[in-house]
């Protein structure tokens, strides 16, 4: 029973064209679903991925126009890491110059060649050079928008968390989740580590920032919301509800959300996380080919469809 990496990014915008312009026609990712959060059907739920919808490539948003601004601080989903391939990020730099997009120059981080950038709304972002492949299902990139398949996004990886103490969220990751821990350097203010998921190399890596004098975090437009790894099946996703239980871990239980199975729990500095199952995957509703163009509701949704389009601001995701 292992986690095979990370399976999904969920943020907060509160701009759906913008947002939708921006990860599909500046990033390159496909819009692979365009659904509601199926606790708050008012607001659209956008996820961005490769061709099909692979597990491991996808960033997700809750459509929220009322959210305050991110505030960053501990506590913090700080920073989300999309992998492309070694010797891209030159030709990622001359993009995001070109989308007048602000960014930093390249440079080593946790010994990964990185370009950091922000998104319109202030969501804090990475682009990392690395060839190691993911665990299957290996990605299919999606060329859309004029990104070529030699640098498109591959997937998720690394992704930064913010905390206030890191000894305790290290310990949860290694010894409840079954992550390794890999570097750890003392920097001002606290420390950085690095810590990975097995075989999954950067699509199964989590950078922690022990930052001790910042302040909580607030959520809000801008930020992100959780962070889901991948588990195999629904078999081994009971399996993981039950070492949540036998460690006395508060949690959601097993939530089906029609494309995977979620099981929510926070770890010890706040954090949301959630375990998700590979299947049945964003072809469950829609053709392959079609995938993100209509909005799409569950089955238990679908009753509803005419109140929730009624509640829903128009968004051409073609």
């Amino acid at each position: 029973m292992t986690l095979l990496g990370l399976h999904h990014v969920t943020a907060i915008t509160g701009d759906a064209p913008v947002n939708l312009h921006f990860y599909r026609d500046v990033l390159g990712l496909r819009l692979v679903k365009k659904t509601v959060n199926q606790d708050d059907v008012s607001a659209y739920h956008l996820f961005y991925a490769d061709a099909k919808g692979t597990p491991g490539t996808d960033v997700t948003f809750f459509d929220w126009p009322r959210a305050v601004p991110h505030r960053a601080g501990v506590s913090d989903i700080s920073r989300i890491g999309l992998r492309v391939p070694a010797g891209a990020l030159g030709w990622w730099r001359e993009r995001l110059i070109e989308m007048i997009v602000e960014h930093d120059e390249v440079a080593d981080v946790a010994g990964r060649p990185t370009l950091h950038f922000s998104d319109p709304e202030g969501q804090r972002l990475a682009l990392v050079a690395t060839d190691e492949p993911p665990l299957p299902p290996a990605p299919v990139p999606w060329t859309a928008g004029g990104v070529e398949s030699r640098v498109a996004i591959r997937g998720l990886g690394p992704i930064t968390l913010t905390v206030r103490r890191a000894d305790s969220t290290v310990v949860a990751l290694t010894e409840l989740l079954g992550f390794s821990a890999i570097s750890e350097v003392e920097v001002s203010g606290g420390r950085d580590l690095v810590l990975r998921l097995g075989e999954a190399g950067a699509a199964g890596e989590l950078r922690i920032e022990e930052r001790h004098a910042l302040p909580m975090m607030r959520q809000g437009r801008g930020g992100v919301h959780h962070v889901a790894f991948r588990t195999r099946n629904d078999a081994s996703h009971h399996e993981w509800l039950d070492r949540l239980e036998r460690a006395g871990v508060p949690n959601s239980g097993i939530v089906d959300r029609f494309y995977f199975r979620s099981l929510y729990f926070r770890e010890p500095n706040g954090i949301l996380f959630e375990l998700a199952t590979d299947g049945p995957g964003f072809s469950a509703d829609e053709p392959v080919e079609s995938l993100g163009a209509q909005l799409a509701l569950p089955p238990f949704l679908e009753p509803h469809r005419a109140s929730i389009e009624a509640g829903l601001v128009p968004l051409n995701s073609t």
